[in-house]
């Protein structure tokens, strides 16, 4: 997907809206996992890290580490999308903005609290800006890149790129806790529920250019890898119709499988 393809079709409001609202409390749900104290993310971790030893924010770490991995699509002939480029810098301002507004926690409780409730908020956010179909991020569009590059599964490369991060991160004085763990486990399960009632409805006008080009609209089953497949048009999909509506080797379909 380029930029300028995805700013096209129906809902098109609907899904901008989406987008930078998912964006924006991605980077406020991980500044919460930050303020918990208890483990963040693998790539939180990272840029964790990175922050202690070059005195930047984390925001901006996360701003300039994506924008290094997005340069990374190069070599790999991966293309961004609107929503790619926006991951880059939205997410990084929105925790600056939130660790500057919200006040340290203490005590035990408050900080398991602030976990479950930056992990929820993490998985609401990748199922707003996933279903709003701007492109995957930098990092998992790097992952879906080196899948195709060296036929390797998507499961796999995404671990061990993951295992790289967190431990780089953890060298750095990244925390690594619990709420890694919770994180790794349960982001999968509530990105694919927030992705079902977020998803916005494909449009027959959409899908007939390129039917009427003499090629049947793209499936799951067809899609090649990194690319997001078209799901039923006319209906508003139900389960079974976003699942097929996210190819199983597109970044979208990586991180439903987390």
């Amino acid at each position: 997907m380029s930029i300028a393809s995805g700013t096209r079709g129906r809902h098109l409001t609907r899904r901008l809206v989406q987008l930078y609202v998912g964006l924006t409390l991605y980077g406020i749900s991980s500044a919460l996992l930050v303020l918990a104290g208890l483990g963040l993310e693998p790539w939180g971790v990272l840029h964790q890290g990175l922050a202690e030893r070059t005195g930047l924010t984390i925001g901006v770490v996360s701003i300039v580490v994506g924008a290094v991995v997005l340069l990374l699509w190069i070599p790999i002939r991966q293309r961004p999308g609107l929503g790619t480029v926006s991951n880059v810098f939205v997410i990084g301002l929105a925790m600056d903005g939130t660790l500057a507004l919200v006040p340290e926690i203490h005590g035990l409780p408050a900080r398991i609290a602030l976990l479950a409730l930056g992990i929820v908020l993490n998985g609401v956010a990748t199922g707003l800006y996933i279903a709003a179909r701007f492109g995957p991020g930098p990092r998992d569009g790097l992952m879906t890149g080196l899948h195709r590059l060296t036929g390797r599964s998507i499961r796999l490369t995404r671990t061990l790129i993951e295992i790289a991060v967190v431990t780089t991160g953890f060298l750095l004085g990244g925390s690594v806790g619990v709420g890694t763990v919770l994180y790794a486990l349960s982001i999968g399960p509530l990105a694919q529920f927030f992705l079902r009632f977020f998803a916005v409805p494909e449009a027959t006008a959409d899908a007939a250019p390129e039917a009427t080009a003499g090629a049947a609209p793209e499936t799951a089953a067809d899609a090649a890898p990194g690319a997001t497949a078209v799901g039923a048009p006319d209906a508003t999909p139900g389960p079974g119709a976003v699942d097929a509506a996210v190819a199983p080797a597109s970044p979208e379909g990586a991180i439903l499988r987390r």
